[in-house]
C-alpha cells in the first residue's frame, strides 16, 4: 500500500511539475494544489498519510541541510544584526498584534499569545527554496528574509517549552531556563566538535579518494550535529541547517552540496505535496468566510510587520516590502505547536481545523508572492515618492549633493564592482559607486573609496550619484529584478550614458537591452570565454578576439603566465613595479587554483603564476 502511494505522489508531482513550468508557475505551489487532491479530503487516493509525513519529514531536514551549506558560518556572522533586530522585532511585534486581536475577540491571554506563537513563524522550507530557485538568496531582500527566517526558528525552542505554561500544565520560569541554558550548551559544544574535528576528518576521508565513503561521511557528520541540536529541543530541520553550515566553512562544502541535491529535491517534494494534505476541503466549503479571513489577515499583517522591520535597519522601501512579502505565510511549525496547543486544550479541534486550511492557503499563497512581488514592490515603493525616503533614511552615508561629477557610476559594489573600482582608481578615472550593505560602505569609506549607501532603483539616488553627466553607468547587482529596475532607471536619469549590465544567464540579456542598457555582459557567456581563454593558452592556440565589456573604452584584460627563468620570478610587487615600467596594472594572480586579488605589494611572483592585467592594448604588449 505504501508503496503505491508513493508511485502516485511522484505521478502527481511530475504532472504538476510539466503543467506549471509551461504555466510559469512555481512547482512548489503546485506540489499543494497536488496534495489537497490526493488526500484524503480530495479523491482520497492516498491513504498512508503517516508514512508519507515521514518520508516528508527528511525532505525538510535534507532541504535546510543543503541550504545550510550554501550560508557558512561567516556569512552568519555578518547577517547578525539582521537576525537579531529584524528577526526579533517581525516575532515580537507578529505576537503583540496577534494577541491583541485574539483578545479584542474574546480569547484568553494564554489563548491570545499561544495564537501569536502560531502566527509569528513562517515556513523557512518553502522560502528558503524558492529564493534559492530565482537565485535571490545573495539579495538584500533575500539575506533579510533568511535572517527573519532562522531567528524564527531559534524561537520554536523556547516556544514549545512556553505552551505547557500558558496551558496551565507546569513549566516554571527556572525549568524553562535549565532547558534553554542546556540548549545554549549542546549547540555549543557541536559546533565547536564541528569547527575542529569535522574538517580534519573529512580530509583523512577524502584522501581515501572513495566517493561512497565521502558521502557517508558528509551524512554521518550531518545526522549526527543534527542529533545533537535536537537532544536540546531543537528541531530537526533546524540542526540541519547548523550542520551545513559548519560543512560549509570546509573546503568540502561544495562537494557535499553537489552529492545531497538529487536526494533532497526528491524528498522535499514529498514535504509539500503532504503539506496540501493537510488541508480540509471540507472546513473550507463549510466556513468560507473564516478561512479567507484569516488568510488575509495573516498575509497582509504579517507582510505589513515584516516590511516595517526592514525599514527600522534603514533598508530601502522595495527591500523592506519583498521581505514582508517573503515572510508574509505561516510556517510547519506553527503546525507541531498547533497540535501541542490542541492536546493540552488551547485550541479546539474546529479551530485547529480552520487554523490549517487556512495555513495551508498561506503556504500556497507563498511562491506566488516570491514570484510576483517584485513588481508589487517596486510599485509600491514609486507610489507617492516614497522611493525618495530611502535616501533620507539610511543612517548619513547616502550620496550628498555636491558629490563631484564622475566618470563612471558603478552600482552594486560587490567582488566585480569592487574590481573595477580597483581598476579605475589606478587609472585616475572618476567614480561613484552605490551599495545597500552598511557594513561594506563604512568599511570603504575609511579606505578613501567614494562608495555611498544608496538604492540603484531610486531616481533621487541616481540623480544624486551623477548618472546624468556620467559617461558610463556599470550595473552589478545579485538580485535580477533590481538589475532590470536599476538600469530601467539609470536610462530615465542618464538618457547618453551608456549602460553596462551583468546578467547572471544569456536569457535575461534581452529585457536588460529593452530597459536601456548598451550591453549586457552574462556571467555563464564570460565563463565560457574564460575556459576558452585557458584553454587556448595553454594549448598554444592565438587568443580568441572579445569584448572587455565590464571595462572602459580603452581598457583590456590580458592573462600572462610568468615563464620559468623570467626577470620577474622571485621579485614582490614593489620592486617589479610593473605600473611605472609598462603602464599596466596587476589586478590579481592566481597560483595552483588559488586567486590572490588586489594582491599585497609585498607578494612575491613565482615562475607558473598566471597575472590578470589590465590596460591599453600597447601597455599590455
Amino acid at each position: 500500500m505504501f508503496l503505491r502511494d508513493l508511485v502516485i505522489i511522484l505521478a502527481a508531482a511530475v504532472a504538476v511539475m510539466l503543467v506549471f513550468r509551461r504555466l510559469k508557475l512555481p512547482a512548489i505551489a503546485g506540489f499543494i494544489v497536488a496534495g489537497a487532491a490526493l488526500g484524503p479530503t480530495g479523491f482520497g487516493w492516498v491513504h498512508d498519510l503517516e508514512d508519507i509525513r515521514q518520508l516528508a519529514e527528511i525532505g525538510v531536514v535534507l532541504l535546510l541541510f543543503t541550504v545550510g551549506l550554501e550560508f557558512p558560518l561567516g556569512e552568519m556572522r555578518r547577517l547578525r544584526r539582521v537576525l537579531t533586530v529584524g528577526g526579533g522585532l517581525q516575532v515580537g511585534l507578529t505576537t503583540i498584534a496577534t494577541a491583541a486581536v485574539a483578545a479584542a475577540w474574546g480569547a484568553g491571554a494564554p489563548k491570545a499569545v499561544f495564537l501569536g506563537f502560531l502566527i509569528a513563524l513562517s515556513s523557512t522550507a518553502i522560502v528558503l527554496k524558492g529564493l534559492t530557485e530565482r537565485g535571490e538568496v545573495d539579495a538584500p531582500h533575500g539575506k533579510l528574509i533568511v535572517g527573519m527566517l532562522l531567528f524564527q526558528d531559534l524561537c520554536v525552542v523556547p516556544m514549545i517549552l512556553l505552551v505547557p505554561a500558558l496551558a496551565g500544565q507546569g513549566g516554571d520560569a527556572a525549568s524553562v531556563v535549565r532547558v534553554l541554558v542546556m540548549a545554549v550548551v549542546v549547540v555549543a559544544a557541536a559546533l565547536t566538535l564541528a569547527r575542529w574535528v569535522v574538517p580534519r576528518a573529512l580530509h583523512f576521508v577524502a584522501a581515501s579518494r572513495g566517493r561512497d565513503l565521502f558521502v557517508l561521511a558528509v551524512v554521518l557528520v550531518g545526522a549526527g550535529i543534527t542529533w545533537m541540536t535536537s537532544l536540546a529541543g531543537f528541531s530537526l530541520a533546524l540542526g540541519a541547517f547548523l550542520a551545513g553550515m559548519v560543512l560549509a566553512d570546509s573546503e568540502y562544502g561544495h562537494q557535499a552540496l553537489s552529492d545531497s541535491l538529487a536526494l533532497r529535491d526528491l524528498f522535499t517534494s514529498l514535504f509539500f505535496v503532504s503539506i496540501g494534505m493537510l488541508l480540509d476541503l471540507r472546513t473550507g466549503f463549510d466556513q468560507p468566510g473564516m478561512v479567507a479571513g484569516v488568510v488575509a489577515v495573516v498575509l497582509l499583517g504579517k507582510a505589513a510587520i515584516a516590511a516595517f522591520a526592514g525599514l527600522v535597519l534603514r533598508f530601502p522601501v522595495r527591500i523592506a516590502l519583498l521581505a514582508g512579502f517573503g515572510v508574509a505565510q505561516i510556517g510547519e511549525f506553527s503546525f507541531v505547536l498547533g497540535r501541542q496547543g490542541a492536546d493540552l486544550g488551547l485550541l479546539t479541534a474546529g479551530e485547529l481545523r480552520v487554523f490549517f486550511a487556512a495555513s495551508v492557503v498561506t503556504m500556497f499563497v507563498a511562491p506566488l508572492a516570491l514570484r510576483f512581488g517584485p513588481g508589487v514592490a517596486s510599485g509600491a515603493a514609486r507610489f507617492r515618492g516614497l522611493g525618495r525616503v530611502d535616501s533620507a533614511t539610511s543612517g548619513g552615508l547616502t550620496v550628498p549633493a555636491d558629490v563631484p561629477a564622475p566618470q563612471v557610476v558603478i552600482l552594486g559594489f560587490g567582488v566585480g564592482g569592487e574590481l573595477l573600482a580597483e581598476v579605475l582608481r589606478e587609472a585616475d578615472m572618476p567614480f561613484v559607486a552605490l551599495d545597500l550593505n552598511g557594513e561594506r560602505v563604512r568599511q570603504a569609506r575609511r579606505q578613501g573609496t567614494p562608495l555611498y549607501y544608496g538604492d540603484v532603483t531610486s531616481h533621487e539616488i541616481l540623480e544624486r550619484a551623477g548618472v546624468a553627466h556620467a559617461a558610463q553607468v556599470v550595473v552589478v547587482l545579485n538580485d535580477p529584478r533590481a538589475t532590470l529596475h536599476a538600469v530601467r532607471v539609470a536610462r530615465e536619469v542618464g538618457p547618453q550614458s551608456i549602460i553596462i549590465a551583468r546578467a547572471r544567464y544569456v536569457g535575461e540579456t534581452a529585457a536588460l537591452l529593452a530597459a536601456g542598457a548598451d550591453e549586457v555582459v552574462a556571467q555563464e557567456l564570460e565563463a565560457s570565454f574564460t575556459i576558452i581563454e585557458r584553454v587556448t593558452r595553454e594549448a598554444r592556440l592565438p587568443r580568441p578576439k572579445r569584448a572587455g565589456a565590464m571595462l572602459p573604452a580603452g581598457l583590456e584584460v590580458e592573462s600572462a603566465v610568468v615563464p620559468e627563468g623570467a626577470w620577474i620570478a622571485g621579485r614582490s610587487l614593489i620592486d617589479a613595479d610593473l605600473r611605472r615600467r609598462t603602464g599596466a596594472t596587476l589586478v590579481a594572480f592566481t597560483r595552483e587554483s588559488a586567486t590572490a586579488v588586489h594582491p599585497s605589494p609585498d607578494d612575491v611572483l613565482q615562475a607558473g603564476d598566471v597575472l590578470t592585467l589590465v590596460g591599453s592594448e600597447p601597455q599590455l604588449a
